[in-house]
């Protein structure tokens, strides 16, 4: 994410905004980002850990937003309005649950 200069603290009252709207919608699950003070480990089945993630994996940063939506083209219209606040594209990905969870 890019934020033009000077717009950092807009950026943070629109993101805000669009949470509290989700949240006012009753759609809000959660949101926060990656903690870059507790770095990544890997850890086997045999109970083994090596420090880092996996090696082809890209660095994860940024923030992540759980909404509950009944169809994909909400879950589009959100992100767009994710997006607008934030000043940078978002990624929409699908969470399918447990069903025994």
């Amino acid at each position: 994410m890019v934020v033009p200069h000077g717009e950092l603290g807009a950026v943070g009252r629109d993101a805000d905004a669009v949470i509290n709207e989700a949240k006012a919608a009753g759609v809000y699950v959660f949101a926060g980002g990656i903690d870059e003070d507790a770095p990544p480990v890997l850890v086997s089945a045999d109970g083994a850990i090596a420090t880092g993630g996996f090696p082809l994996t890209p660095t994860l940063d940024g923030g992540f937003t759980a909404l509950e939506l009944p169809s994909r083209d909400e879950a589009i219209a959100w992100a767009a309005r994710i997006a607008q606040a934030c000043r940078g594209d978002q990624e929409l990905r699908v969470f399918r649950l447990d069903p025994q969870s």
